[in-house]
């Protein structure tokens, strides 16, 4: 089993991944897991829960969560 950090580092990648593929980013390179420590797990699971619970987003929306992940990074 790996050591927490990385399990949760793997964690973090994947929450990002589904965030960037649901909001349709066009600029996922934008977007980079390695850019978020894990110590923001339960924040990027927050975003994560609310970005996936939604089936559309308005451009004022995007634009928050843009933002929002973008205070998340390290």
């Amino acid at each position: 089993m790996p050591p927490l950090s990385e399990q949760k580092a793997a964690e973090v990648n994947q929450l990002i991944e589904d965030i960037s593929q649901k909001l349709n980013m066009l600029n996922i390179g934008v977007i980079k897991a390695e850019d978020f420590s894990p110590d923001k797990y339960e924040d990027i699971e927050f975003l994560h829960q609310m970005v996936m619970k939604k089936s559309s987003f308005s451009p004022s929306e995007m634009q928050a969560i843009a933002s929002e992940l973008k205070s998340l990074r390290k």
